[in-house]
């Protein structure tokens, strides 16, 4: 894999219907009804909704018998009306379901943590290497027939792994890994390719983007290693709604897709299925605007790994770069005023002069040509450029500079300067690819300086600047590059929203906390309560608890596990009824509907009062 230049990865051809995935076809986007699979109307109407907004593929819970059944009223009512989009099913639990489902529809997706293997139960389980292969000759003679049956019917299937339903028996010998996960859907790739069945598409993924990036990256390794070149489908579980799920979707997946890997995607957003596919259409889009792209001579770094990268070592610089959290820098030189309070930058940069009135709590950057202070006096801070570096002696110097600007004269300065942070900008096509090149050679010519990287824009709309700007840093953040972030955006988006974005990608990156953390699902057929009113309810009672992570999670399938580093959660249960959590231990459950935001509310007061009260 080429870190700096763009290339996508070269994957088999797997047949869907009429809409093949992988191999030379384009990165197809998709999306999943949360309407009952026994409601063929509204699932053909909803479906209908889907493509009419540019899905490629539709897929639909299918819990029992009678939902796989009835895909067939489904598919024949959108061919009835000309829509010829592929159907998928999503099979969970019970794996004669997907033998029902293989007949009706062009894809089965399968949760290798559930098709054979007891519902994870989170407890401590021992296997002997013996009852270990009896338990994988298990998954084999139960799955070889369902592939048989999809070779009749020539349909496709999904090995869909998710952090949130590794079984118990995966959790016994891996733990609660990337390993683990990439484990559990080779033992099922096997067999595939045992049998000779290749309409095979892989997923694997989790709420936590850090976890899904180094699984996803892990699993492409693995099977390079094994010989396989299976396509990929990428997405972000439980992303949740608003900024949140765009940012969140945007920032791991636009990682992998940075890195050639992805060959279908879903923007999982706990929204209307439909207004996840504009999501999912604009990051692709912004993604292949890399394809062809002037050549980067990068190098990696002899120490850099892409497999289980840690954070690059760096002098800290005041409160940047060490084992400081990344900073935030933003401009406030266009005379806009409106700000957010909750997401204070940590620096702002003023260009030539002071702004008469000045935000609390905020250092100002001035450019060094202009910085009369002595070190320590206001300001105390500079922006320079290497011919200044020399002659200003402001406590913490800024040099703005690209890769290709990084000359033996530049290296040499900078080993006389440690206190510089270096600021990464890029017009390159590419901008992901400099900005690694330019870090990777700090760190072989073993130079500390903290880097902080320039995103520049032209948005004026803030979902626009949200896909972008996550895309552009995922990769950074993840391979643990990143000391601050500064996002400069010329478009008619005011500061608070540009601010908000900043603080949002380095939250959902996992490297800085700055607010409340809702982890929720997108909604699905199985769903047993209006998500999106329950969400906006809690949002609205809890989002001044800075750093809480609350799941909102529409049933079990992924419920208790993909919420496990939440501090509080709530599951549906059953029609009408809630379960509510405290990690991974359910604390009440079958609580009515309507009374459960309340009771959760309730719970969240009195568990956080006696916490405070032990620890007074």
């Amino acid at each position: 894999m080429d870190l700096f230049n763009y290339f996508r990865r070269e994957t088999t051809e797997v047949n869907i219907g009429a809409v093949p995935l992988g191999g030379p076809n384009s990165i197809r986007v998709q999306s999943m009804t949360n309407t009952s699979t026994q409601d063929t109307e509204a699932c053909v109407e909803q479906a209908k909704r889907i493509v009419d907004a540019g899905g490629e593929y539709v897929r639909l819970t299918t819990q029992g018998i009678k939902e796989a059944e009835n895909l067939m009223n489904i598919n024949i009512g959108l061919r009835s009306q000309g829509y010829m989009v592929p159907l998928v099913a999503d099979v969970h639990f019970n794996p004669k379901v997907a033998d029902v489902a293989a007949q009706y529809a062009e894809k089965v997706r399968i949760n290798p943590g559930n098709y054979v293997d007891a519902a994870r139960t989170f407890k401590k389980l021992e296997y002997t290497d013996e009852e270990y292969a009896q338990e994988i000759q298990k998954i084999h003679d139960r799955f070889v027939p369902f592939l048989n049956i999809c070779k009749e019917n020539h349909t496709a299937i999904r090995i869909g792994v998710n952090h949130g339903s590794l079984s118990d028996r995966i959790m016994s010998r891996y733990g609660d890994t990337p390993a683990g996960m990439v484990e559990s859907c080779m033992e099922f790739l096997r067999i595939c390719v045992e049998e000779n069945f290749t309409d095979v598409v892989i997923s694997i993924k989790a709420s936590n983007t850090v976890v899904m990036v180094k699984t996803v990256r892990l699993l492409a390794d693995v099977m390079e290693k094994e010989g396989m070149a299976f396509p990929l489908h990428l997405g972000v579980t439980e992303a949740g709604d608003g900024e949140d799920g765009r940012i969140k979707s945007a920032l791991g997946i636009g990682a992998l897709l940075n890195d050639g890997l992805g060959d279908t995607i879903r923007v999982s957003l706990s929204e209307a299925p439909e207004a996840e596919i504009p999501v999912a259409r604009k990051l692709v889009d912004y993604i292949l605007l890399r394809q062809n792209h002037p050549y980067i001579p990068g190098l990696e770094a002899p120490d850099f790994n892409y497999l289980s990268p840690e954070r690059r070592k760096t002098k800290a610089v005041r409160n940047i770069g060490g084992e400081h959290v990344p900073v935030v820098i933003a401009d406030r030189m266009d005379g806009k005023t409106e700000v957010n309070p909750q997401f204070t930058p940590d620096y702002i940069y003023a260009g030539r002069a002071l702004p008469e009135q000045r935000e609390d709590g905020v250092e100002y950057i001035l450019d060094a040509d202009v910085w009369k202070g002595e070190p320590g006096t206001w300001p105390a801070f500079n922006h320079a450029q290497l011919p200044l570096m020399g002659g200003c002696n402001a406590e913490l110097k800024f040099l703005f500079m690209p890769y290709m600007a990084q000359t033996d004269e530049v290296i040499a300065c900078l080993k006389q300067h440690p206190e510089v942070v270096i600021v990464s900008q890029s017009n390159h096509p590419n901008r992901l690819g400099e900005h690694r090149a330019l870090v990777h050679q700090l760190t072989t010519e073993g130079l500390q300086n903290p880097v902080v990287f320039f995103q520049h824009y032209a948005e004026d709309n803030a979902e626009d600047l949200q896909i972008k700007s996550a895309a552009d840093m995922g990769a950074l953040i993840f391979d643990g590059l990143c000391d601050g972030i500064f996002l400069f955006n010329q478009g008619n988006l005011s500061h608070a929203v540009v601010d908000a974005t900043a603080f949002g990608i380095l939250q959902a990156g996992r490297t800085r906390t700055s607010k409340t953390e809702y982890i929720s699902c997108p909604g699905c057929g199985r769903t047993l309560y209006d998500l999106e009113k329950t969400i906006a309810r809690i949002k609205a009672a809890t989002s001044h608890l800075t750093g809480l992570k609350i799941g909102i999670m529409g049933c079990i399938v992924n419920g208790p596990g993909e919420m496990a580093d939440a501090d509080y959660g709530y599951v549906g249960a059953g029609r009408g009824k809630i379960s509510l959590y405290k990690g991974k231990v359910c604390v009440e459950k079958n609580i009515p509907e309507e009374e459960a935001v309340e009771r959760l509310l309730e719970f969240i007061r009195n568990d956080r009062e006696e916490n405070n009260t032990r620890m007074a």
